[in-house]
């Protein structure tokens, strides 16, 4: 099982648009196969900043989320939205160890 943190800066005439288009991608993601978790959130000191924290059952289920129509759509709509390019980091999973704690 595998974990990415993406963290994304936004500018702020776009946070609320950032927040709508993640939402929608959130929607889609949670019912993909191999899907853990996938939380949207944004930072309380700094509201253009935020982490989608990505959990999947396996590198495969992980790559697949990249050829999905919402991750799709989304990248596209929020890539004029960043204040720099996001940043993704890529965590092995320790515990839990079984799908069904989470």
């Amino acid at each position: 099982m595998i974990v990415t943190c993406v963290y994304v800066h936004v500018k702020s005439e776009f946070i609320g648009k950032f927040i709508e288009a993640t939402t929608a991608n959130h929607r889609g993601s949670v019912r993909e196969p191999g899907n853990l978790r996938f939380d949207l959130l944004q930072q309380a000191d700094d509201p253009a900043r935020f982490m989608v924290y990505e959990a999947y059952e396996s590198a495969e289920a992980a790559s697949a989320h990249k050829e999905t129509n919402h991750y799709t759509i989304w990248r596209e709509t929020v890539q004029d939205m960043m204040a720099e390019p996001r940043t993704g980091v890529r965590y092995d999973i320790l515990q839990p160890e079984n799908k069904s704690d989470w």
